[in-house]
């Protein structure tokens, strides 16, 4: 039984050395396997902190130092300061919360107050076994350096975009086609330049049809040229022919090569640059032409010193052929053939002067010489340098000029003759005021002596002695605004001047080409005292015919009474007043009453006549229907012309409109002139009325078939008297044309015996009532 204990204890001491050897070996693995891990978490890339539910806080000193936080963080509240945003902190605590509360992870980015360091916050549910009440793990991952690079590379993204942007968006506005090809030298995009040139709607339907801006030439299409300019790796450049906005335009075509990326392709339309060089071609050709229709002789060198160009009155004058020309010789020959047909100036040293001449190829300005060539020509030299080292010669023969000259004092005698003789006084001032030419007259009528003239004095000097010749002096400033007027405006002046000695001279100034002014003087005493007198009787004149208006318009008053008169009375006995008539006395009454009413119009006519003639007849102006105006005056007569034996007919077009007038005094004028044609028409009588118009005017032609008139007639009729002064078709056709002319129009006649007579009314559409 002992050994049995002593060996039961041996066995468990045993297991109980063992046991203690395990756990401490165990123990030994732990530490070394914390130690690991806390190595790992201080050189991991995130650091852990656990958020318990107190609001405690347990983390590592290499958070608080990442933090920047002076001391450790022992409280979740402590983290408010730390961050750049109290917006960030306040959803930081909310997200804490949520997760202790429901386990809900999260992710959040932060940044520290005073510092660009950024942070990744990543939250869940701490271990329910090591923090069984709730506690939150957020990890913190250190953001700064992505942070920064993701800045660095959104900036270069976005620099790069917005000059992509920008390159893409000049591309689309350029005013040139462009376009872009793939690896397969397919199109894969087209600015809006290329749309409109073939046409299309937009650019994804040129893509998509593969419509082509240049077209096949000889078998090879766009895209092998494309293909070219891949296997060159250079630019491929032609120009062609082809359509451009429906239009047959020569462009350049460009294909460049962008390595991987395709090629690219430019369209530069040089039509007008052809078109240029074409146009100066031809005018190139017309100034040779024309050089050649000129009278000047003209000749021109090149840089290289050549003869380029000879007109022919260049080649008559120095007398060179036409193949020398052709032959392009330098200058130095070409003045040496001119000094062999005797066409250059003498020299003393011709080698010498002409090395000279050699200099006008360099010149900075133009020269001019004169030449008197040993034939006696006078020439006049002008030497024109060009930009690309050439020259122009022209010259001009003066000979004639030279013989004129000769001649100039001899005109110059002639012409002071001449002033001498005139019966107008003449001077003529420069334009500063002088003196520069007079005839004798001009020193006669202003009592100048031919000293004072000779020093050629200026008209202001002239103006205190000039004045003393005259009626009143102070009209003296009449001439001195006529000449400052001339000179400064340049344009012509007339006024009139009374001398003291009773004569009346109108004075006129004329400005000269030269720039001088021509005060010339004629004496129109004579004219004026014959106008005086004609003012006087046209005073008496207006005064008369004012007399003869009041007496007929007296004159129509005192006869409008008794026929008032007569009018009513007849009235009375046709209605049976003063007993029952007989059949006979009734036909009296009636031709009583027609002649009172005729009598009355009449004498209606006459007080209307002379109150237009005289201007005062009153107007009213608006919209008048020409259509209704004639159909009413056609149906006023109507009845009068059946009784009469005539019929009228109404022809009325649809563009005969409106007018602006008297629509009263156009019926009072239509009315005449009808009556007019039934009083005077034929047998059978058949009065026309016609209206018409057009955009400017209206038209209404009256025109019947009677027997016509003479132009003698026709005159006397529209001014009412026949040659003898007696009345001849009455005033009712001279009031109509008074009252037409009244409304801005006129009216014709037209006539010849045995054809009838049209009378037309001419009405403009905006008519001003005038005299």
């Amino acid at each position: 039984i002992v050994g049995l204990l002593v060996g039961a204890w041996l066995v468990a001491a045993v297991a109980i050395i063992w046991t203690g050897l395990t756990m401490r070996q165990k123990a030994r693995l732990s530490l070394r396997q914390t130690s690991r891990l806390s190595r790992l978490l201080e050189t991991a890339p995130a650091v852990p902190l656990v958020v318990r539910s107190d609001g405690k806080l347990e983390s590592s000193e290499k958070l608080a130092r990442l933090l920047g936080a002076s001391n450790s963080l022992n409280q979740l509240i402590d983290m408010s300061s730390l961050l750049r945003n109290a917006s960030e902190w306040n959803e930081l605590e909310r997200n804490v919360r949520e997760a202790q509360r429901s386990g809900k992870s999260f992710q959040q980015t932060i940044a520290l107050n005073g510092s660009d360091k950024r942070f990744l916050v990543r939250g869940n549910l701490a271990d329910r076994q090591i923090y069984p009440n709730g506690g939150a793990l957020l990890w913190f991952f250190d953001l700064s350096d992505s942070a920064r690079e993701n800045e660095l590379l959104s900036e270069q993204y976005q620099t790069a975009r917005s000059a992509f942007e920008a390159l893409a968006g000049l591309i689309e506005a350029a005013p040139i086609p462009m376009w872009h090809r793939g690896r397969d030298f397919h199109l894969t995009f087209v600015n809006k330049a290329y749309v409109d040139a073939v046409g299309a709607e937009s650019g994804d339907a040129v893509i998509e049809q593969g419509i082509e801006l240049i077209e096949p030439v000889n078998g090879e299409t766009a895209m092998s040229h494309a293909a070219k300019a891949i296997n060159a790796g250079e630019a491929v450049e032609r120009t062609v022919s082809t359509t451009v906005a429906q239009q047959r335009r020569q462009v350049r075509a460009f294909d460049i090569p962008l390595g991987k990326i395709g090629v690219a392709g430019i369209a530069i339309d040089v039509q007008e640059l052809i078109d240029a060089r074409a146009d100066f071609r031809r005018l190139a050709n017309a100034q040779r032409e024309l050089l050649d229709k000129m009278t000047a002789s003209v000749a021109q060198f090149g840089p290289d010193h050549t003869l380029t160009f000879a007109n022919l009155p260049f080649q008559r004058t120095f007398e060179l052929r036409e193949d020398w020309i052709a032959s392009r010789p330098e200058f130095a020959r070409v003045l040496d053939r001119m000094r062999e047909n005797n066409k250059l100036p003498e020299v003393r040293d011709f080698p010498l002067w002409r090395s000279e001449k050699e200099n006008w190829f360099v010149s900075a300005a133009p020269v001019e010489d004169n030449w008197l060539l040993p034939t006696g020509m006078h020439l006049r030299l002008l030497v024109q340098p060009t930009p690309d080292g050439g020259m122009w010669l022209i010259f001009e023969d003066r000979t004639e000029q030279a013989q004129l000259a000769s001649a100039r004092d001899t005109l110059l005698r002639v012409r002071t003759a001449t002033f001498d003789n005139l019966f107008e006084a003449i001077a003529v001032f420069a334009g500063d005021g002088k003196l520069s030419i007079w005839n004798r007259r001009f020193a006669e009528n202003w009592g100048l002596n031919e000293e004072v003239l000779a020093r050629h004095p200026r008209f202001d000097d002239l103006l205190s002695t000039l004045a003393e010749r005259l009626k009143k002096a102070s009209q003296i400033s009449i001439l001195r605004e006529l000449l400052q007027m001339t000179i400064a405006n340049r344009e012509p002046r007339r006024s009139k001047l009374e001398f003291a000695t009773g004569h009346v001279f109108e004075l006129s100034t004329v400005p000269l080409p030269d720039g001088n002014a021509l005060l010339t003087m004629f004496d129109v005493t004579d004219s004026v005292q014959i106008e005086q007198a004609l003012r006087e009787r046209n005073t008496a004149l207006a005064e008369a015919d004012s007399v003869k208006g009041r007496f007929l318009a007296n004159m129509s008053y005192e006869f409008r009474t008794p026929l008032t008169s007569i009018s009513g009375f007849a009235d009375l006995l046709k209605q049976g007043i003063a007993g029952e008539l007989t059949p006979q006395a009734i036909e009296y009454v009636d031709a009583i009453a027609k002649s009172a009413d005729r009598l009355s119009q009449q004498i209606n006519t006459v007080l209307d006549f002379s109150q237009s003639d005289a201007g005062a007849l009153p107007l009213s102006h608006k919209p008048v229907e020409i259509a209704a105006l004639v159909q009413t005056v056609a149906d006023s007569q109507m009845q009068a012309a059946l009784e009469d034996g005539a019929s009228i007919v109404v022809d009325i077009k649809p563009n005969v409109g409106a007018i602006s007038g008297d629509s009263k005094r156009l019926e009072q004028a239509l009315n005449h002139i009808i009556t007019n044609a039934v009083t005077h028409g034929g047998a059978d009588k058949r009065i026309t009325i016609h209206a018409s118009g057009d955009r400017s005017k209206a038209v209404i032609m009256v025109s019947d078939n009677g027997q016509g008139m003479s132009v003698s007639e026709q005159a006397a009729a529209l001014d009412g008297f026949d040659k003898n002064g007696k009345d001849a078709k009455g005033l009712g056709l001279p009031l109509a044309r008074q009252l037409v002319e009244a409304h801005g129009g006129r009216l014709t006649l037209e006539s010849s015996p045995g054809k009838g007579t049209r009378v037309s009314l001419h009405l403009p559409r905006n008519s001003v009532a005038q005299k």
